[in-house]
């Protein structure tokens, strides 16, 4: 591992190569920058990432000529870019993202990425992004760190020793926090009726957002509850403090708290520095359906976008325009199902923030369906919860009307009775 600055190790990039770029809060933004900054020398430069935090200046519209983004998951740094065409998304599970790479469907050349200081021993970690990453950083043909103290030191698949780094730079920042969103009325149904759902030595896999957060906070009556899911946040915190979370009844890694990338606030990162309690682990495995199944009543809470009648589940997109990414949400709602005792779950507001339903009698066109309708188990509205397992057509269409805004059931019992009959 080389030391030197931001400036020169970036002058490894050449027009046409492959960067990989570390996902979630594990942005290398100091390396990022230095790129981006030599737009006008590069063409061509393909860049893929998952969801990333912190800023992506090389999305910028008069950019595209130097760096191409293809996104296997749109965030808020990326999305505009992608609705624009200015770059593209990758429609692909989570779990098969690291064999893309390992498998050279994508070649990468260069992986940028973001580790901890190197130990006595010469190991550095990925902190709290491994997911794709360690695939990425494996078989990239050149690796550049940013070394930073602030990163967390994680145990699990991200261990990563500095004679497989090539190149470093030192660049001390705090990591991208996110906070948890405040309660809604509609998030605080939502999370209650979940919570009765959820049975004492559940495993959960839950995402970020609103509604997890709320079902977190309805859990302090239950017991030996375990983790193992692709991402977590501060929520789980209080749980794991009070002995909630155990993780006793797991039947893959009995008390370990397993996730493929965290995302949150600095409590939540000092929380993972060094935590023997915390597995980190690639994204193929932790995603893998035959993992999940193994454990005992795995619960698995995922969103939507929209739903119509008959169980579709868009997540990805609204309408054409791609909002975010099919992630990891088959992965954990068939490795659920297939769990015993498993419950998959979607839930999601009756209404966006803007009033509009998301109980539709059919998707927007050009919608993208990321759960399919013969997937779909439960799904869950401020209004109540419709199990649509080995429902008909029409049985379904019913049920998802009365989870469904008041004011939306009328439409929708009528564009039932004309699509469905």
């Amino acid at each position: 591992m080389r030391i030197t600055t931001a400036e020169k190790a970036v002058e490894e990039i050449n027009s046409g190569d492959h960067v990989f770029i570390h996902s979630a809060a594990a942005i290398p933004q100091v390396l990022v920058n230095a790129m981006t900054a030599r737009h006008a020398e590069l063409r061509n430069v393909h860049i893929y990432q998952i969801h990333t935090e912190g800023t992506a200046p090389y999305c910028k519209q008069e950019y595209e000529e130097s760096f191409s983004v293809k996104a296997m998951f749109v965030g808020p740094s990326t999305r505009k870019a992608v609705q624009d065409r200015s770059s593209s998304y990758i429609p692909i599970f989570l779990s098969e993202v690291p064999g893309l790479f390992r498998r050279e469907i994508i070649r990468l050349d260069v992986a940028l990425i973001s580790v901890s200081p190197p130990d006595k021993h010469g190991f550095c970690t990925l902190g709290p992004s491994v997911d794709v990453s360690v695939a990425a950083a494996e078989k990239a043909r050149l690796v550049i760190a940013q070394v930073n103290r602030h990163m967390p030191r994680t145990l699990g698949d991200g261990v990563i020793h500095t004679d497989h780094i090539d190149l470093a730079i030192e660049a001390n920042a705090p990591l991208p926090e996110v906070a948890p969103p405040p309660m809604t009325a509609a998030y605080k149904a939502i999370g209650q009726q979940i919570a009765e759902m959820i049975e004492n030595g559940s495993t959960l896999q839950m995402g970020i957002g609103g509604i997890p957060n709320a079902v977190l906070t309805f859990l302090e009556g239950h017991k030996d509850l375990g983790i193992h899911s692709e991402m977590f946040t501060d929520g789980m915190l209080p749980l794991v403090q009070k002995g909630i979370i155990t993780g006793a009844l797991k039947k893959k890694h009995p008390g370990k708290i397993v996730s493929s990338f965290v995302i949150g606030t600095k409590k939540l990162y000092d929380f993972l520095d060094d935590n023997p309690q915390v597995a980190m682990l690639e994204s193929d495995y932790v995603n893998n359906t035959d993992v999940i199944r193994k454990n005992p009543k795995v619960v698995a809470i995922n969103s939507a976008i929209e739903i119509d009648l008959t169980g579709q589940v868009c997540a990805d997109s609204i309408g054409k325009n791609i909002y975010s990414g099919v992630g990891g949400q088959m992965d954990f709602i068939r490795g659920a199902s297939l769990s015993e005792g498993g419950k998959p779950i979607i839930a999601m507001g009756a209404r966006t923030s803007k009033g509009q339903p998301k109980i539709v009698p059919t998707l927007k066109t050009g919608a993208g369906v990321v759960t399919t309708r013969a997937h779909v188990h439960y799904i869950v509205t401020e209004f109540g919860v419709a199990h649509l397992y080995g429902k008909s057509i029409e049985e379904r269409a019913r049920l998802l009307t009365q989870l469904a805004h008041p004011e939306d059931r009328e439409l929708l019992e009528r564009e039932s009775k004309n699509i469905y009959g």
